[in-house]
């Protein structure tokens, strides 16, 4: 588009032009001076201003200068005082003064773009000189989704539980260290630090995490050298094989169900009362009817929820592989979690987006912790040892793969969600055209084991035959 003298107006009201399929496109609308300057419009309507120009080896590049706001809303500019969220609001005679002062440093054989990197650079520099700084700027980066080490932003869920692990173990041994003083050796004390202490797992994830800092850091050019690398984990770990029997099944049932009167007798301290509030109840029971991960239930969602269907469709920015995952709802499980919503509801004017509201904040949903805590008051109650949440999802995937229910690994492996599992199909053929994920099977499965539970902790008789549920998968 030829460039034309903008006015504020005129840049209000511009829309993206509509392409040759129909649809808008982003379009360009440059100002005649200073030459260079554009108001680019994407196909959403988004404005931002942007300075074309050429180097002196002749390459044409672009630089952004903020987002587009009216004349008469300038008090969301800001100055070098006030640094606020990048890109900045400008409005057209702040867009063409940032635009002037561009041109002049291309008449002066200099690179505008390029000039600004390294301005950013060097001020990241100056703010990152602790470990301390380094990491802040690392989580900012992950949360922001500018530092992407996959080639995917983090989810959530990751960048919690590394903020925790710096949190507990790796700020207090090293945290206000310079970040060029931080060394393999400042490192392995840490590790084997909190070896010592009887810390187990969480010193690898420590070690990861310290890794990963660094990895950012010398992606930014701030170090050259990854202290956390060139030596292998610290503690060993041994994946965790703890099956629920029968009879624990049961203790553990009863006690979630009927907690009223129940007490909990620890050695050499007078019997307390088990506390245990009947929402954390029934994402407990929840966790052992669907077998889904503890955050999955703790941060089940009224819209991620069709009753009517019975399903669950779980997005991928909660579950652990990244990819969404559609459960099928057992009759129970549908009791449950409209119980659940009651709940949620009593005494509040506004609904609550969560099936399982926090206490301190409604918006916001329960921690998976608490489902920890109160499952391991639950086991001391039933007198039940060293069971998690956990093992009531793998205890449920054991009894439907085994004779039992005779549910095929497969299938299994599709009811817990994990997305490695292509049952010997090709990745592509799972990825683009199982499109019904399998739900038949998933659901008769699920079912199966319902039946299966419910008749082991003596809620119900069994209703259906054992059967083994395959069909005529891969």
């Amino acid at each position: 588009m030829a460039a034309t003298h903008l006015t504020a107006r005129y840049c209000a009201v511009a829309k993206p032009k509509i392409g040759a399929n129909g649809k808008p496109v982003q379009t360009a609308f440059p100002d005649d001076d200073p030459t260079g300057l554009e108001l680019r419009v994407s196909a959403e309507g988004r404005k931002v201003w942007t300075f074309r120009y050429r180097t002196l080896e002749g390459r044409q590049r672009r630089l952004t200068l903020g987002v587009f706001i009216p004349d008469d809303d300038e008090d969301r500019q800001t100055g070098t005082e006030k640094r606020e969220a990048w890109p900045r609001p400008l409005t057209l005679k702040a867009a063409r003064k940032k635009a002037r002062m561009a041109r002049a440093v291309v008449e002066d054989g200099g690179d505008p773009a390029t000039k600004r990197r390294k301005d950013k650079e060097a001020a990241r520099a100056q703010t990152i000189r602790t470990f301390d700084d380094l990491a802040n700027a690392y989580l900012g980066a992950c949360t922001s989704g500018e530092w992407k080490p996959k080639g995917r932003p983090k989810r959530e869920r990751t960048i919690k539980d590394e903020t925790n692990i710096l949190r507990r173990y790796v700020r207090p041994a090293f945290g206000k260290s310079a970040v060029e003083e931080v060394s393999r050796a400042t490192v392995k004390r840490m590790l084997q630090g909190l070896i010592s202490r009887g810390i187990g797992a969480q010193t690898n994830r420590a070690h990861a995490v310290v890794r990963q800092v660094y990895a950012y850091a010398i992606a930014e050019e701030r170090v050259q050298v990854n202290p956390a690398t060139g030596f292998a984990k610290h503690a060993t770990e041994t994946p965790r094989v703890r099956v629920i029997s029968d009879a624990e099944l049961k203790a553990l049932w009863g006690v979630i169900t009927s907690p009223e009167g129940v007490s909990i007798a620890e050695e050499g301290a007078e019997p307390r009362p088990l506390y245990l509030s009947r929402p954390v109840a029934i994402a407990l029971s929840l966790s052992a009817l669907l077998l889904q991960r503890r955050g999955e239930i703790c941060g089940l969602r009224r819209a991620e929820l069709d009753l009517e269907n019975r399903t669950w469709l779980i997005p991928a920015e909660r579950m652990k592989g990244g990819k969404a995952h559609l459960v099928p709802l057992t009759i129970e499980a549908v009791k449950l979690i409209e119980e659940a919503l009651r709940l949620a509801d009593f005494g509040r004017e506004k609904p609550s987006p969560c099936v399982f509201p926090g206490r301190r904040d409604p918006a916001k949903p329960m921690r998976p912790d608490s489902l920890s805590h109160a499952l391991a008051d639950v086991a001391k109650a039933a007198g039940v040892e060293g069971v998690t949440v956990h093992d009531l999802r793998r205890t449920g995937a054991f009894v439907m793969a085994s004779e039992r229910l005779g549910v095929l690994p497969f299938v299994v492996s599709k009811v817990l969600g994990h997305s490695g599992d292509t049952g010997g199909a090709a990745a592509v053929t799972l990825r683009h055209y199982a499109v019904n994920d399998f739900m038949g099977e998933k659901r008769a499965a699920l079912a199966a084991w319902e039946d299966e539970l419910l008749a082991v902790v003596g809620a119900q008789p069994r209703n259906r035959k054992m059967q083994v549920i395959s069909g005529g998968r891969p």
